[in-house]
C-alpha cells in the first residue's frame, strides 16, 4: 500500500510512482501543467499533477490541496480528503456522481466483482454499483461536475457553484500491453482555442503572481496609484473613439510596465492604474520597492510612445504618481463568472491614492516608507542617491488635497 499524503504545504509534492510506465506518465503531466490523477491498475492514486492540487486548494490553508495517495479513488479516505477542498469533489453527492460517470471502468478493472467493488468503495457508493457496465475503452471523454466558483449551487458550500468540466480516461500499458493503471485529465468546458486565446493574450508569469493571492492574506507590499491628469480636457478635445482608443493604449503600456517589473496589475480606476509589489512574490522588501518604482519610471517613459500613437504632442499626456509601502496590506483575487482580478485594502493603499492625487502636473511621489526599503545596491541601480533626498510632509505640499492633508498630512514624501 502506499502511504497516505497528508501534504498540503507548497513545498510538499506527490512523489512520483513506483512503477517506471506510470511515472513516465506522471512526470509528462507534471511537466505540460495537466490537471490529471493517475491511478494504478486496481484504481489507487499513484499521483496528482501540482496543477490539479492548485485548484482544490484545502479550506485549511496550503496551496496545494490534500491527496489520498494509495487510497482506492473511491474509498473513504478520498471522500474524507475531498470534504476538506475548497473546490473540486467536495461533497458525496458529487462523488456519487463521478462514481457513475467512472465507474464502468472502475468495475472492468475489478474483473467486474462487484462484491470486491463494494469492499473497497466508500459505503455511501455501495447502491450504484449494481447500476455500472464494465467498460473496457482505451480512452474516454466524460463530463464531471464538481465545485467551484461563483454562485451556490445545490449540496456545495455557500459561496460555490456546481461547474461542469471534462474529462479525459486514458488507459495506460507497458510495452507488453499489460495494463498499468489509468490517467484522468480534465479542463474546463471551453473549447482550447478559446482557452487558448486567453492564455496567449496574458503573460502567464503575471497569472502566476495572480494565484499566488486565490488566499487573501496580508503581505508587506509596495504599492503604485497613478492617474491620467486633465482627462476631462482630452475627452473634449477627441471624439469618443479616438478617447477610448487613448485609453485602452495607456492601460495596456502601463499594465505592461508592471508586469514587465514583476508586479501584480490590480483595478483600473477610470483613466488610473493601481499596482501592487508583494515582498512574497518580489523576493524581498528590497526587491518589491525597487520594481515598484521601475514600473512607474517605465510608465512615465512610455507616455510619449502613446501619445505620438494617439496624434497628441509629447507633452499631452501627464500622469500622476503616488508610491508607497505598507508592511500588512491584505490582498486577495476576487473572481467572479466574468473576470478575476487582484484587490487590496488597507492604510498604505489609502496612502498610496493620497499620494498620487496630490502629484500635479505629472509629479512622481514617493514615500520614505518605501525609500527605506531598498538597499544600498537598489537605490545605486535606481540612481538614488538616498542621503540626499529631501523629505517634505504630504500635508505642506501646495498640491496636497483636502483628503491627503485630512488622511496622511504626516507622511513624509520625496519627488523622484
Amino acid at each position: 500500500m502506499y502511504r497516505l499524503s497528508m501534504s498540503v504545504g507548497a513545498d510538499h509534492h506527490c512523489p512520483l510512482p513506483a512503477d517506471p510506465t506510470l511515472a513516465a506518465v506522471a512526470t509528462a503531466m507534471e511537466d505540460t501543467g495537466q490537471v490529471a490523477w493517475i491511478v494504478d491498475d486496481r484504481w489507487r492514486f499513484v499521483y496528482v499533477t501540482d496543477d490539479a492540487r492548485t485548484l482544490w486548494a484545502d479550506r485549511a490553508g496550503g496551496r496545494l490541496g490534500t491527496v489520498a495517495i494509495g487510497h482506492h479513488i473511491f474509498s473513504g479516505e478520498s471522500l474524507q480528503v475531498g470534504s476538506g477542498w475548497r473546490f473540486g469533489l467536495t461533497t458525496v453527492e458529487l462523488w456519487r456522481a463521478a462514481f457513475r460517470t467512472l465507474g464502468g471502468l472502475v468495475l472492468a478493472d475489478t474483473k467486474g466483482d462487484r462484491d470486491q467493488l463494494r469492499a473497497v468503495v466508500d459505503p455511501a457508493l455501495h447502491d450504484i454499483i449494481d447500476e455500472l457496465a464494465p467498460c473496457e475503452d482505451a480512452a474516454h471523454g466524460y463530463e464531471i461536475v464538481a465545485a467551484g466558483l461563483p454562485g451556490v449551487g445545490d449540496g456545495v458550500p455557500a459561496g460555490q457553484a456546481l461547474v461542469p468540466s471534462l474529462m479525459l480516461a486514458f488507459r495506460i500499458r507497458d510495452g507488453d500491453g499489460g495494463l498499468r493503471g489509468t490517467a484522468l485529465i480534465g479542463k474546463p468546458t471551453a473549447s482550447m482555442s478559446a482557452l487558448g486565446a486567453m492564455a496567449w493574450l496574458r503573460d502567464l508569469d503575471h497569472l502566476a503572481r495572480m494565484d499566488r493571492f486565490t488566499r487573501a492574506g496580508r503581505h508587506p507590499t509596495a504599492v503604485l496609484f497613478a492617474d491620467l491628469e486633465r482627462s476631462s480636457a482630452l475627452l473634449t478635445a477627441l471624439s469618443t473613439a479616438e478617447y477610448f482608443t487613448l485609453g485602452r493604449r495607456l492601460v495596456r503600456a502601463a499594465d505592461q510596465c508592471v508586469v514587465d517589473a514583476g508586479g501584480v496589475v490590480g483595478r483600473h480606476l477610470g483613466d488610473g492604474v493601481v499596482a501592487f509589489f508583494p515582498a512574497v512574490t518580489s523576493g524581498s522588501e528590497a526587491a518589491a520597492a525597487r520594481a515598484c518604482i521601475v514600473a512607474a519610471r517605465e510608465m512615465r517613459t512610455a507616455l510619449g510612445s502613446v501619445a505620438e500613437r494617439c496624434g497628441l504632442p509629447p507633452d499631452g499626456l501627464v500622469v500622476r504618481f503616488g508610491l508607497h509601502w505598507g508592511d500588512d496590506v491584505f490582498i486577495g483575487q476576487i473572481s467572479t463568472s466574468a473576470r478575476s482580478e487582484v484587490t487590496a485594502l488597507g492604510a498604505a493603499v489609502n496612502t498610496a491614492a493620497r499620494l498620487e492625487a496630490s502629484a500635479v502636473g505629472g509629479r512622481l511621489l514617493v514615500s520614505k516608507a518605501l525609500l527605506d526599503r531598498l538597499g544600498p545596491e537598489d537605490a545605486i541601480a535606481l540612481g538614488i542617491e538616498r542621503d540626499h533626498l529631501v523629505y517634505s510632509r504630504l500635508g505642506d505640499l501646495d498640491t496636497a488635497t483636502p483628503k491627503a492633508r485630512r488622511d496622511a498630512h504626516d507622511v513624509a514624501v520625496c519627488e523622484l
